[in-house]
């Protein structure tokens, strides 16, 4: 079993992108107590990374892997690695992250859009996929994709939200990835309820 087949074992991951640490660290918690296994804090720019720093550390304390959304160059791999992330995840496919990635021993989770791409992420050898972005893509998009690609692991990212993502989940996304709904509280009870689902329905 692969490293995101025992990470993404729930239908929800976070997003936790432009907060200061103190707020990444509050929301990281707040995911983990839902029961969010998986967070990923972007780090498209320097200023970025001292939250990374802090979600790691606190992920720590947690047992919680933490990953680096956003990484689209070496250096932004190397920079990863150095802050603790236990996973990378880039908005495209870059065939040398996802190669420099393995090396590192440093599992890479890379965006595709069009089945050409899927089918570039399969023979750098990889099984799960970011599909982004899922809002603009639609539901029909992710029902597509498991014609051709039955064995495909994909996670909706862009635009979900608790409102839309059973949509999604049903139309074969495998996890569908939050960011601004965990900080609405109307939203926070229907991702609890996603969340518990998923854990019933694998008992």
């Amino acid at each position: 079993m692969g490293f995101f087949d025992k990470l993404l074992t729930g239908p929800v991951m976070a997003i936790l992108r432009g907060m200061d640490p103190q707020r990444t660290v509050e929301l990281a918690e707040r995911a983990w107590d839902l029961g969010i296994e998986a967070v990923e804090v972007p780090i498209e720019t320097q200023q970025a990374e001292p939250s990374l720093r802090a979600a790691v550390r606190a992920g720590a304390e947690r047992g919680r892997p933490v990953g680096a959304g956003t990484v689209v160059t070496i250096e932004q791999l190397h920079t990863a690695k150095e802050l603790g992330a236990a996973f990378t995840v880039a908005p495209g496919l870059d065939a040398d992250v996802v190669r420099l990635s393995a090396e590192l021993d440093l599992p890479h989770l890379p965006g595709v859009a069009t089945p050409s791409e899927i089918q570039r992420a399969h023979r750098l050898g990889l099984s799960w996929v970011k599909a982004f972005p899922a809002a603009e893509l639609g539901a029909g998009w992710f029902r597509a994709m498991l014609g051709p690609f039955p064995g495909l692991r994909m996670v909706a990212t862009g635009g979900m939200n608790s409102h839309n993502a059973p949509e999604f989940l049903a139309a074969g996304a495998t996890v569908v990835a939050v960011g601004s709904a965990l900080e609405d509280a109307e939203q926070l009870p229907a991702l609890a309820k996603l969340v518990e689902k998923r854990s019933s329905e694998t008992e």
